[in-house]
C-alpha cells in the first residue's frame, strides 16, 4: 500500500504541476550546498551579512521558510543525493562511522540506493559536481562511483586555500574525475574555495552545451565549515560589525524576520543558552576576538554569495540560465562545537594557517530565532533556508513568495524526478530499491500544496523528532520527549508534553515503527553514537 500510495503521489503531483514551460528543452538543475551555515545568516532570511546574489534569486524565485535538513553533513548529503533517510543508506552518522553487521551505519552510500546523478544520467543527462563529498569515497562510494561523469571533489570538508596548512595528509588532495592532484596544483592557480568550485562547476556545463545535452551540477561548498578562513580583504570588510555583540544581533535579526514574513511574530524568540555569557560581561579583548571570529566566518558568506552571482552570470552567458532549477540550501544549522569560547588560532586568524571555530555563542545568533545547533534535532539543528529559482518554471503569480508548508531535504530526489520527467527505478544494477521517501515540492512552483503523505522524521546521534502537520515531538538523547505546536511556537519555548499526552503516544509510535522500518534500529537494539573527539 505503501508503493502504491507513492506512486499515486508521484502521478498526481506531475498532473497538477507547471504549465508547459517556455522552452521546449529539458529543464537543467544546479544544486548549491552549504556546510554549516544557519538558517538565518543570509539577508533573505533575516541576517545582515550582505548575500545580494542569493537574494535576487529569492526574489525572482520561491524561499521555503520551514525546510528540513538532517542536521549534520554527511547524513544530510546522502539524504539529499539519495531521496532516503540516512540509515536507510547506510550513512546514519559521519562519513567513516561503520559498525559491523548494522547497514545503518555503513560509512558509505549503500549499494541499494540510487543518487540523482544516476536517475538523470539514465535520463540522458550529463552530470557534474564540485566542493565537498564526504559520504562514503574512501570505503568505495565516490562521486565517480555515483554517477556523476565529472567531478572535482575533497574526500570531506574545511579546505578553503590552495596553500592551507591541512591537519590529514588525506585531505591534501583534490580529486578530478577520480585521479588524486595536490591541492597546490598549478593546473588550479591560486585559489579559493567558492571560487575554484564555480570555475570548474561552469567548466563541466560547458561540455554539457557543448554535447547538446542537459546537465545536473551539484556544487557543495565547504563554506563556511570550521577552519574559518577567507582572503583578508574579505574579513576586513567586516571588522569592527560585530562589536554590538550576539544578544543585539539575534534582536536585529528577529525583527527583521517578523517584518520579512519568514516567522509569526507570536513566536517568541529563544534565549540565550545558560553556558553563553550576556555580550557586556566580556572584556574590551574578548570582544575584539569574538567580533573578528565572526568577521571571518561573514567573509565566508559573502565570498560564497559573490560565487553564486559569477555562477548565475555564466549559466546566462551560456543561455542556460532561464530554463534551470537553481535550489540552494544548507546541510544543518550554525556550528556550537568548540563550545562557547570557539577557537582563534594561528598568527593570521582567517588566514590558510589557522584553525578558528566560530563555537556556540555565535552559532545561537546563526540560527536565530531557534533554539540549538548542528548535531541536535531541535529547530535550530535541522532547519535550513531553500531558495529555488527557475525563470521557466516557476509561475509569474509564485515569483518572490514564501512557501511555509513543511520541506525536508529527501524531497530533492522527487522534485528533480518530476520535473525532469524522469523514471526512479524499482532497481538499479542489481540492487532493489525502496520507493523515494520524499514528495515532489513542484506544486509549490504555481503556488500549490505539498501532497505530503507521511510525517518527517529525524535521527542523529539518538537526538529524534517527528514532525507531522503543526506538531513537533522532539527530544534530546536520553531525555523525554517534548511536545510543540509549530503553528503557535516554532521556536520550541512552550512544551505541551503533558497535556497532550495522546498526541505524545501517537507521535512516538509513529517514530518507532519508522526508526525499525529505515534501520535506525536493528534487532531491537538501538546503537549507541560513536565517540568523537571534540
Amino acid at each position: 500500500m505503501r508503493k502504491f500510495a507513492t506512486i499515486v503521489m508521484w502521478v498526481c503531483s506531475i498532473a497538477i504541476f507547471i504549465p508547459e514551460a517556455a522552452s521546449s528543452a529539458p529543464p537543467n538543475f544546479v544544486i548549491i550546498l552549504v556546510d554549516d551555515m544557519g538558517w538565518s545568516d543570509i539577508g533573505c532570511y533575516g541576517g545582515e551579512i550582505p548575500t545580494p546574489h542569493l537574494d535576487a534569486l529569492a526574489a525572482s524565485g520561491i524561499r521555503f521558510t520551514q525546510c528540513y535538513n538532517t542536521g549534520r553533513c554527511s547524513p544530510t548529503r546522502a539524504s539529499l543525493l539519495t531521496g532516503q533517510y540516512p540509515h536507510q543508506v547506510g550513512m546514519g552518522h559521519l562519513d567513516g562511522t561503520i559498525r559491523p553487521g548494522h547497514p545503518g551505519f555503513q560509512g558509505r552510500l549503500a549499494s541499494s540506493c540510487v543518487t540523482i546523478a544516476e536517475v538523470l544520467q539514465s535520463a540522458g543527462y550529463f552530470t557534474a559536481m564540485t566542493g565537498k563529498w564526504h559520504v562514503g569515497q574512501r570505503n568505495g562510494s565516490a562521486p565517480w562511483q555515483r554517477g556523476f561523469q565529472r567531478s572535482l571533489n575533497l574526500v570531506a570538508g574545511g579546505v578553503h586555500f590552495y596553500n592551507q596548512t591541512l591537519r590529514k595528509n588525506a585531505d591534501a588532495h583534490l580529486y578530478l574525475n577520480g585521479e588524486p592532484r595536490s591541492i597546490d596544483d598549478r593546473l588550479f592557480g591560486t585559489w579559493y574555495g567558492p571560487d575554484l568550485w564555480t570555475e570548474w562547476g561552469l567548466k563541466f556545463v560547458d561540455e554539457a552545451v557543448q554535447q547538446q545535452k542537459p546537465f545536473f551540477l551539484y556544487l557543495s561548498h565547504c563554506a563556511p565549515h570550521f577552519p574559518l578562513m577567507a582572503p583578508e580583504s574579505a574579513i576586513a570588510k567586516h571588522r569592527g560589525k560585530y562589536q554590538i555583540g550576539w544578544d543585539q544581533l539575534r534582536i536585529e535579526r528577529y525583527r527583521r524576520q517578523i517584518a520579512l514574513r519568514l516567522i509569526d511574530p507570536q513566536w517568541g524568540l529563544s534565549e540565550r543558552e545558560e553556558s553563553s555569557p550576556a555580550w557586556d560581561s566580556l572584556s574590551p579583548e574578548l570582544q575584539q576576538r569574538f567580533d573578528h571570529m565572526m568577521a571571518i566566518y561573514a567573509a565566508m558568506i559573502e565570498t560564497m554569495d559573490e560565487s553564486v552571482g559569477e555562477l548565475v552570470a555564466g549559466l546566462k552567458e551560456r543561455d542556460v540560465f532561464d530554463n534551470t532549477l537553481v535550489l540552494f540550501l544548507s546541510d544543518n544549522g550554525g556550528n556550537a562545537e568548540s563550545g562557547p569560547l570557539g577557537r582563534y588560532e594561528g598568527e593570521q586568524p582567517g588566514g590558510p594557517a589557522s584553525n578558528v571555530f566560530l563555537g556556540q555563542n555565535w552559532a545561537t545568533l546563526n540560527n536565530t530565532p531557534f533554539r540549538k545547533w548542528k548535531r541536535r534535532v531541535h529547530e535550530g539543528g535541522i532547519a535550513t533556508p531553500l531558495i529555488a529559482h527557475w525563470k521557466e518554471g516557476i509561475a509569474a503569480a509564485a515569483s518572490g513568495t514564501l512557501v511555509h508548508q513543511p520541506a525536508h531535504v529527501i524531497d530533492i530526489m522527487s522534485t528533480v524526478v518530476d520535473v525532469a520527467r524522469a523514471s526512479y527505478p524499482q532497481e538499479y544494477q542489481g540492487h532493489a530499491l525502496e520507493p523515494m521517501e520524499g514528495t515532489s515540492l513542484t506544486p509549490t512552483f504555481t503556488g500549490g500544496s505539498v501532497a505530503r503523505l507521511s510525517p518527517l522524521f529525524f535521527n542523529h546521534d539518538n537526538h529524534r523528532a517527528v514532525r507531522d502537520g503543526t506538531w513537533k515531538l522532539v527530544a534530546l538523547q536520553d531525555r523525554p520527549w517534548e511536545l510543540y505546536d509549530m503553528s503557535a511556537d516554532r521556536t520550541e519555548l512552550h512544551d505541551l508534553a503533558q497535556e497532550h499526552p495522546a498526541i505524545v503516544a501517537k507521535m512516538s509510535t509513529d517514530y518507532d515503527e519508522w526508526s525499525r522500518r529505515t534501520r535506525v534500529v536493528v534487532d531491537g537494539e538501538l546503537q549507541p553514537p560513536p565517540r568523537e573527539s571534540p
